[in-house]
């Protein structure tokens, strides 16, 4: 009989303390001066999506090409005036000492043609062909400034689930299977409740 009677007692005990904690214990409630109790807990992600935004992006596009310059004429080369001017003093000259009287002045202008026709034919004779000089090809090189459109990373929208609830975040960081989520606990009047 005192068996039983210690039984009884024993399943007693094990009731009472069954209804004094109804609820497992979970996080213990961090209170923030002025606001509501609150706590760590995580949450199961369900998506993560990655996020980017478009930024242009400036380069410099450069190419070089060879340019041929035209020949240049060597200095001192080919026909010149020096033989018709010579010509032309000398048949001014000459003419000028034939001529008599008012017929002086046409005398000296016919021997100044004569002489620079002769000078110059006499010139052109024993001169040598123009001579030319080719530069070597140089580079010329060519800039322009392209936009070129990319794509840059800037975070990741993040759905996850607590607690048969589903929320949407975005984080700049990818998460894991989980993540850290604040659980405030604020007490609601009954009517609120069932509202």
């Amino acid at each position: 009989m005192k068996h039983i009677a210690l039984v009884l007692s024993l399943a007693a005990a094990g009731i009472a303390t069954a209804h004094a904690q109804p609820y497992p214990q979970g996080p213990a409630p961090v209170v923030v001066p002025g606001g509501s109790p609150s706590f760590v807990d995580r949450a199961r992600v369900q998506d993560v999506q990655p996020q980017y935004e478009q930024v242009q992006m400036p380069r410099q596009e450069c190419s070089s090409q060879l340019v041929q310059d035209a020949p240049q004429p060597v200095a001192g080369s080919g026909s010149g005036i020096a033989g018709a001017v010579i010509g032309g003093v000398a048949g001014g000259i000459l003419g000028h000492q034939v001529g008599r009287g008012s017929g002086r002045d046409a005398a000296t202008a016919a021997g100044a043609v004569v002489g620079a026709l002769a000078g110059n034919s006499i010139q052109n004779s024993n001169a040598q062909p123009q001579q030319y000089v080719q530069a070597p090809p140089r580079e010329v090189r060519s800039c322009r400034t392209i936009n070129e459109v990319q794509q840059r990373l800037v975070g990741y929208r993040v759905t996850y689930e607590y607690r048969g609830n589903q929320y949407v975040t975005v984080m700049h960081e990818q998460p894991g299977h989980s993540l850290p989520v604040r659980v405030s606990v604020t007490p609601l009047e009954e009517r609120e409740y069932h509202r």
